[in-house]
């Protein structure tokens, strides 16, 4: 049997899947890194964090292989928009300005009025710049750090960080750049607007496509991986579209849900449509499709913070089912109660980086459960906004979303989307490991093993289904009108409340 190492580089963790040329998972291995908040709305990490995860991961699941010759290639899947600085040795910077991070909003704005204004840009593009964008943070590097932004010869993402660290090649794939500013016409960067933005597009790497092979390992690379030389590296993507791939919703127009550290919906295409409404048109990790998405900035990571608070007294591995345990016995809609999960801003159904999260209608009956339930009801009415949103502007419908992710384990969650969004809900397999699945189909397709991306179905099929309920669509839906509501009226003050403190330089 010949092998594939497939890394899904998220936000909270590295995991590392073994992967036969036959599609199955052999072995896999996860490791957490940390994340630094050092001012209101900075998120930063570490990019030799990211380095050692692999590093240590690649290990434990190549441990008691019997020749790691039988490797035949490596390919990242990484998470979107990290901004990390080199000089021309490699030498990282400036810590990975992290997707979440939402400190350019000065710069954002600067930006807009170049083009006229905001109302003008979002004529133009489809949509309107905020702090969290890739060309503001540029922007903000070469304002607030002039010295690191004038000794950086390129800026890499997570992904294209790994390939340097495994092949000493600076580079950026096609999803990837997607994140920053990309043609998908010319499937180049979109030169002009960083040029206008001021960003010296000299510090953009060269471009390849996702089944790009891009070198083998170095000396140095292979040592610290405990791998031969000679493994392949390929282009890889970001870690929307491969778990887009791995979810196996691969066909014009089908639909699918992730639900991790972050949420969101894709969609897939062949057409090459305009930004609306937050929703971003994608490359997909396929050379010839693209895929539409709309991000929930954080979904799982809210759950994780209700855990750490409310349940502290119970072991951390056991947790998660006391959770589901308790929460299936509360009735849907959590009497009354809703969370919204704007913990991080929010990038869809609203572009609005002051967004926070808000109890609405909490009261001295409801239990930490109820907390829970609501939080993870939250989550579904902010991806049924967005799949409004996506049905009114691209005149889209679907009528079933497969979920993947490791939030697609937890089943209370999974029949309360599906009655929220009155669609079928179908989970697959291996739902957490869509990503490094999806991932590890890009690298078949390159080393051009008889593969094509339709066989991911095969590799990851549909396991289970839930049907939505139609004895709770009345009250789903009052309550997403109440959810919709508080954004409206609460707006200007999440405005008022942190605008400056957000915009610290």
């Amino acid at each position: 049997m010949k092998y594939i190492i497939a890394h899904d580089v998220g936000t909270q963790s590295s995991k590392a899947v073994l992967i036969g040329t036959d599609g199955k998972i052999y072995k896999s291995s996860e490791q957490n890194y940390p994340i630094y908040y050092p001012k209101p709305g900075w998120v930063e990490q570490d990019p030799e964090d990211y380095w050692q995860a692999v590093c240590d991961t690649t290990k434990q699941i190549t441990a008691g292989l019997e020749n790691v010759h039988d490797i035949l290639a490596m390919v990242f899947s990484t998470q979107a928009m990290g901004i990390i600085p080199v000089d021309q040795s490699g030498n990282v910077l400036y810590r990975n300005i992290s997707w979440v991070d939402s400190r350019a909003g000065i710069q954002a704005d600067q930006i807009m009025r170049r083009f006229m204004g905001q109302r003008v840009f979002k004529g133009l593009t489809g949509v309107r710049l905020s702090g969290k964008d890739v060309i503001p943070k540029l922007l903000w590097l070469k304002e607030n750090v002039p010295e690191i932004y004038r000794n950086t010869y390129k800026i890499l993402d997570v992904n294209g960080y790994l390939k340097f660290k495994c092949t000493g090649k600076m580079l950026a794939e096609w999803s990837g750049a997607c994140s920053y500013g990309f043609n998908l016409e010319k499937k180049d960067w979109e030169r002009l607007f960083f040029k206008i933005a001021g960003f010296d597009t000299n510090k953009l790497p060269e471009l390849v496509r996702s089944i790009d092979f891009v070198g083998t390992l170095t000396a140095r690379a292979a040592k610290e991986l405990g791998l031969p030389e000679n493994v392949k590296i390929f282009g890889g993507s970001d870690d929307t579209q491969s778990a887009a791939l791995g979810s196996g919703r691969i066909d014009d127009g089908d639909a699918h849900i992730y639900l991790g550290s972050s949420a969101w919906i894709g969609i897939s295409t062949h057409k090459n449509h305009k930004f609306k409404n937050g929703i971003a048109s994608l490359q997909s990790a396929d050379p010839d499709s693209a895929l539409l998405v709309g991000i929930t900035e954080s979904a799982g990571v809210n759950i994780e913070w209700a855990l750490d608070l409310l349940y502290r007294d119970v072991e951390n591995k056991e947790r998660y089912a006391l959770m589901e345990e308790e929460v299936k016995k509360i009735a849907p809609g959590s009497n009354g109660l809703i969370i919204t999960p704007w913990f991080l801003g929010e990038r869809t159904p609203v572009t609005d980086i002051n967004l926070r999260s808000t109890f609405f209608n909490l009261e001295l009956q409801h239990t930490r459960a109820h907390i829970l339930r609501a939080m993870l009801e939250g989550v579904g009415y902010n991806l049924k906004w967005t799949i409004e949103n996506i049905e009114k502007d691209y005149e889209i419908r679907f009528d079933e979303i497969t979920v993947i992710g490791g939030g697609s384990k937890n089943e209370t969650w999974m029949q309360s989307l599906s009655d929220i969004l009155q669609k079928r809900i179908h989970i697959t397999k291996n739902p957490k490991m869509a990503g490094a699945m999806g991932s590890a189909m890009i690298a078949l397709v390159g080393l051009g093993l008889d593969m094509d991306f339709s066989k991911i179905k095969k590799i990851n099929p549909e396991a289970k289904t839930f049907e939505p309920r139609e004895m709770y669509t009345d009250s789903y839906q009052k309550l997403f009108a109440q959810y919709k509501s508080m954004y409206y009226s609460l707006k200007k003050n999440y405005r008022q409340a942190n605008k400056e403190r957000f915009n610290q330089n």
